[in-house]
């Protein structure tokens, strides 16, 4: 195992420590097959006792040891099947053997470069600063009524959200998607399929619903960090013919993450709200294809990019910087010059087999085949928030004002561009 495990601090130790348990758990089911032998034995040899001989009262005796041993084995045996199985619901998917070796975003290969950066004979201003000087990002708004990391879009800035929305799944059911509109609301049991529970639950934004004395925690609901969940769990458990796939599917959600570990990061402007919009795809595939499908979900994905004409590149993450759930990632990263860097807007996943399993997701390779889990794949297609920043960024002219992307303007009643309130 330890050869084609992800590095990173902890994994080895996380290991033995399944090792450990799971070394008792056969060590204890042994013992327990050993234990129900002998008792059918005395079962049976008891039978052929006289039940008022001293012989019987001594095996009945000795039965009732051997039982309780039995009974105490087998809870100590489901407790080590629970931690065994915990064990492994925390470790990370394996890498694809593409996936580069690293530590950190800093040895992630740029694999190109989209279009050229933007030139301006004026200082390029951060899309905080954009927005609030058109009076269409109003923070001030967001944090009264729900707190930090909340915003309130107005007018042009609510407006190229939607506008956005409808491009993204317009392109993507353009070019073989399936759109789906789930809930925004789902159970514990979709989240450990995808990956994101056990490990993750920090980051997640629990509903406190009132339940009864037998709650079963399984039946725990959450707002959803993404349509990833919602999309990919619309087969668990279930069994599909080869003839059912490729399924290819695209979903607009909002999302909801609680950025447990962001204490300091991004407190400005919309980078890392708790609430954001997100148009996602997702790939349900066979093993042997879902390579190419990879490289053509991240051009699926890149194409949003490239109509609106935002200067972008693509970059493959190291096994270091790459999700938990992920055997190969890359990710879109677009040109923000009002703070001179890029930024993620869309990372593209294959998760080979490791979603299928957890979410128990089949299929049967030809009638009669014995069903085995096929791959899973997805990526945002794509963040809308951040596309909303990069065009406020990008597209910023010397009077405040913004370009739309030409793509947009029939969505916009043919707006071409927004204009700030002293104009």
């Amino acid at each position: 195992m330890d050869d084609v495990l992800r590095r990173g601090g902890g994994i080895a130790e996380h290991v033995e420590a399944w090792r450990s348990i799971d070394k008792r758990r056969r060590e204890l089911q042994a013992a327990l097959d050993t234990m129900r032998q002998e008792r059918n034995a005395a079962n049976e040899r008891m039978s052929k006792l006289d039940k008022k001989s001293a012989e019987f009262t001594e095996a009945r005796d000795k039965l009732k040891e051997l039982s309780g041993n039995i009974k105490r084995d087998e809870a100590e045996l489901a407790k080590a099947e629970a931690d065994a199985e915990l064990k492994l619901l925390e470790l990370p998917n394996a890498p694809h053997a593409s996936t580069p070796d690293g530590t950190s975003e800093a040895d992630n290969p740029v694999l190109h470069v989209w279009g050229e950066k933007p030139t301006y004979e004026f200082a390029p201003k951060p899309h905080w600063e954009v927005g609030e000087k058109l009076g269409i990002l109003d923070f001030e708004a967001g944090v009264r009524i729900a707190g930090a990391r909340f915003t309130v879009l107005r007018d042009g800035a609510s407006k190229l959200t939607r506008a956005l929305i409808n491009f993204m799944l317009d392109t993507h059911t353009s070019h073989g998607y399936t759109e789906v509109w789930p809930p925004a609301v789902v159970r514990r049991a979709a989240l450990r399929g995808t990956g994101q529970l056990p490990k993750f639950e920090a980051d997640l934004f629990k509903l406190q619903i009132p339940v009864g004395p037998d709650h079963d925690p399984d039946h725990d609901l959450f707002l959803s960090p993404t349509a990833e969940v919602q999309v990919t769990n619309l087969f668990m458990d279930q069994i599909l013919e080869a003839e059912a796939l490729p399924q290819y599917l695209t979903a607009y959600s909002a999302c909801f993450r609680a950025e447990a570990g962001a204490s300091g990061k991004d407190t400005r402007g919309l980078i890392r709200q708790h609430q954001f919009d997100k148009v996602e795809l997702v790939k349900l595939v066979a093993p042997e294809s879902s390579a190419q499908e990879l490289e053509a979900l991240r051009e699926d994905a890149e194409r949003i990019l490239q109509r609106l004409e935002l200067h972008y590149r693509v970059v493959t993450l190291c096994t270091g910087d790459m999700g938990f759930a992920a055997a190969k990632t890359y990710d879109l990263e677009v040109w923000l010059p009002g703070q001179d860097t890029f930024r993620e807007i869309s990372s593209c996943s294959n998760f080979e087999a490791f979603q299928a399993r957890r979410a128990k997701i089949r299929y049967r390779p030809a009638a009669g085949d014995k069903p085995r889990p096929l791959h899973t794949l997805n990526g945002s297609g794509i963040a809308v928030g951040r596309t909303v920043v990069a065009i406020l960024e990008q597209y910023q002219q010397a009077d405040g004002s913004v370009v739309i992307p030409e793509v947009l303007r029939p969505y916009l009643g043919g707006l071409e561009r927004l204009v700030p309130r002293s104009q």
